[in-house]
C-alpha cells in the first residue's frame, strides 16, 4: 500500500517541463448494471417531478428491486428544496408499495432534505419514527445525520429538531448526551433547543438532569434567556427549595435579588456541596463576567468552600478582602464562621463572633442557633445550648429536629434536668416544632432511668396521638425503661405489639427482658425468652447474664 501511495501521484502527473508530452486519463466506463441503475435513477426522478401517482409509479417501476443504497441515491438526487416533496412521497411510496423498510440512513437523508426546505413537521414526523426504532442505539442516529450532512447540503437546524425531538419523546437523557456529542463534532445548539430541553425535563421531575443541562449550558456559553431561567424557578419551586435560596440571598445581599441571581446562585451552591469546587470556580468566574452574579454573592460563595473544604484561615482571607472591597459583612459568612468555630469545638470563638455580629446590626437566624446549640451539646455546656434555644423561642425561631435532639441526648437528660427539656419541648410543639422517633427515644429512655413510669408511658401514648409509629428505637427504649421500673408485664405487653406489627426484634430487646427476669429469679421465662431469640437467629453478647 505505501508503494502504491508513491507511484500513482507518479503516474498522473504531468511535467511542465515537457510541454509537448500529452498524458490521456483514463475514466472507467460503467457497467452495464450501473448504467441501468443511473437510468433508472433518472426515469424515476423525472417521474416524481411529472407528478405521477402511487399506481402510475408501481406500473412503471414495480419490477425494479429497490436496495438501500438505491434508495439514498434517488433521494439524494431529489435533494433540492423544491423536490423536497417529491423526495418524502418517494420515501413513503417505496416503503408501502415496495414493502421496503427503510434503514436508517434513508431516514436521516431524507429528515435532511425536509429541514433544508423548511417542512419541519414532515421532518419531526420522522426524528420521532426513526428514533422510536432505534431507541436502544444512543448514537446511531446522530452519527448517520452527521455522516450525510455535508452530501445533502444540510443546515445546523436539523440537530436542533432532533434534540427538541428527543425532548418531546421524554427521551431526556439520551438527549442530553446527543447534545454533548454534537458539541464535540463542532455543532452547537440553539438557545431553544436547551430551553425545549430543560422544559420537558423540569416538567418530569428530574432535577438533577435541569441543573446538570443549565450547568452545561453555561459551560459552553449559551447563556439563558427569560425563559430558561422561569424553568428553572419553577424546578426550585418543585424542589422545595426555592425559598432556601431566596432567604440565603437576602441574608448575604441584605435585598431581593433577581431571578437570574437566584437561579445561578443555587448552581454554584450545588456543585461546591458536590465537591466540584474547580468546575464551581470557573463557572462562577463565567458568570461575574456575564454579570449574571453578585460580587459579594460571589465573595461569599467561596468563603464557604474555604469552610467546607479548605482551611478557617484562607477562608477568613476572603472575607478580610471582601471587606477591604467595600462590601459589607453579612449573616451568611458570620454563620459559616459560627459553624466552623462549633466544629472544631471553639465555642468561645463562636460565642465573640455570635456578640460580633449582632453588635454590626445583623440577625442571627436559625442556622446560626442550630449551629451553636449543637455546639454546645457536644462540648457538655448544656446551660448555655439551653440559653440558646430559648433565644430563638423568643424570636419565634424553633430548633431543628436535630439540634434538638442532640442537647436532649445523654448528657442533659443524664444530668436530671429530663423535665426542663421536656417543658421545653410541649413549647416547640406549640410553635411548630415536629418531633420524630430519636426525640422520644432519648425523652422515654431518660425518664425509665429516673424510675418515672408515668411519664415514660405518658410518652409513648403521646407517639400514637400524634401518628408517629414507634419503631425498634422507641421500643428499646420503652421496654428498657419498664425494665427498670419492674414493669415486666407491660414490658411483655410491648414486645407482643412489636411482633404484631412486624417490627424487628433487636438482641438487646431479648437481652433486657431476660436479664430482668432472671434478676426476678423467674429463670423459666428468660430461658423461653433466651430459646426464642437464639432460634430467631440472634445471637447473645456478653451482657446476657443468663445462659441456660
Amino acid at each position: 500500500m505505501a508503494l502504491l501511495r508513491r507511484v500513482i501521484p507518479s503516474l498522473v502527473s504531468i511535467s511542465t517541463n515537457n510541454p509537448t508530452r500529452i498524458t490521456h486519463v483514463h475514466r472507467p466506463q460503467l457497467t452495464v448494471g450501473e448504467a441501468k441503475s443511473n437510468s433508472n435513477i433518472s426515469m424515476l426522478c423525472e417521474s416524481l417531478r411529472r407528478g405521477l401517482n402511487w399506481d402510475a409509479l408501481n406500473k412503471r417501476f414495480g419490477s425494479l428491486e429497490f436496495s438501500e443504497s438505491f434508495v439514498s441515491r434517488v433521494l439524494l438526487e431529489l435533494k433540492k428544496p423544491v423536490d423536497a416533496k417529491r423526495a418524502l412521497g418517494f420515501f413513503h411510496w417505496s416503503a408501502q408499495c415496495k414493502n421496503l423498510e427503510h434503514g436508517v440512513a434513508a431516514y436521516c437523508i431524507t429528515i435532511h432534505i425536509l429541514v433544508g426546505a423548511r417542512l419541519l413537521m414532515d421532518a419531526r414526523s420522522l426524528l420521532e419514527s426513526t428514533l422510536k426504532k432505534n431507541a436502544r442505539s444512543r448514537f446511531l442516529v446522530v452519527d448517520s445525520l452527521l455522516s450525510s450532512y455535508k452530501i445533502t447540503g444540510s443546515n445546523p437546524h436539523v440537530f436542533d429538531l432532533l434534540v427538541q425531538t428527543y425532548s418531546k419523546l421524554r427521551m431526556f437523557e439520551i438527549g442530553f448526551d446527543v447534545c454533548c456529542y454534537l458539541e464535540e463534532h463542532g455543532f452547537s445548539l440553539s438557545l431553544i433547543s436547551f430551553n425545549t430541553l430543560l422544559h420537558f425535563v423540569q416538567k418530569s421531575d428530574n432535577y438533577p438532569l435541569v441543573w446538570k443541562i443549565y450547568e452545561h449550558m453555561i459551560r459552553v456559553r449559551k447563556y439563558p434567556n427569560e425563559v430558561s431561567v422561569n424553568v428553572m424557578i419553577s424546578a426550585l419551586c418543585k424542589e422545595g427549595a426555592l425559598q432556601k435560596f431566596v432567604d440565603m440571598l437576602d441574608r448575604i445581599h441584605e435585598k431581593r435579588c433577581s431571578p437570574v441571581v437566584i437561579v445561578n446562585t443555587c448552581m454554584i451552591f450545588r456543585m461546591l456541596e458536590e465537591g466540584r469546587l474547580e468546575q464551581g470556580m470557573l463557572i462562577l468566574k463565567r458568570l461575574l463576567q456575564k454579570n449574571m452574579i453578585l460580587d459579594t454573592i460571589s465573595y461569599s460563595l467561596i468563603a464557604y468552600a474555604k469552610v467546607k473544604y479548605g482551611t478557617l484561615d484562607s477562608a477568613w482571607e476572603v472575607y478580610e478582602e471582601m471587606l477591604n472591597r467595600g462590601f459589607h459583612p453579612n449573616a451568611f459568612v458570620y454563620t459559616l464562621f459560627i459553624g466552623a468555630h462549633c466544629a472544631g469545638g471553639r465555642i468561645e470563638e463562636a460565642n465573640k463572633l455570635m456578640q460580633d455580629m449582632e453588635n454590626a446590626g445583623l440577625m442571627p437566624y436559625d442556622e446560626t442557633f442550630n449551629l451553636l446549640i449543637a455546639g454546645c451539646s457536644k462540648a457538655g455546656r448544656l446551660e448555655e445550648g439551653l440559653r440558646f434555644c430559648e433565644r430563638m423561642m423568643e424570636r419565634g425561631l424553633v430548633p431543628s429536629c436535630w439540634a434538638f435532639n442532640l442537647m436532649i441526648a445523654g448528657n442533659l437528660c443524664e444530668s436530671g434536668v429530663v423535665k426542663r427539656a421536656n417543658k421545653m419541648l410541649t413549647l416547640l410543639i406549640d410553635k411548630g416544632f415536629v418531633p420524630d422517633e430519636i426525640t422520644y427515644s432519648n425523652l422515654i429512655a431518660s425518664y425509665g432511668k429516673l424510675g418515672e413510669i408515668q411519664q415514660v408511658l405518658k410518652l409513648y401514648y403521646e407517639m400514637e396521638y400524634r401518628s408517629l409509629s414507634p419503631g425498634l428505637l422507641v421500643f428499646e427504649s420503652l421496654i428498657r425503661g419498664l425494665c427498670q421500673c419492674g414493669e415486666l408485664e407491660k414490658a411483655e405487653k410491648c414486645l407482643r405489639i412489636m411482633k404484631d406489627r412486624s417490627i424487628t426484634i433487636s438482641a438487646c430487646v431479648y437481652e433486657t427482658l431476660i436479664n430482668s427476669y432472671f434478676e426476678k429469679g423467674d429463670e423459666s421465662r428468660a430461658s423461653q425468652l433466651y430459646n426464642e431469640m437464639v432460634s430467631t437467629g440472634l445471637k447473645p453478647s456478653c451482657a446476657c447474664v443468663f445462659h441456660p
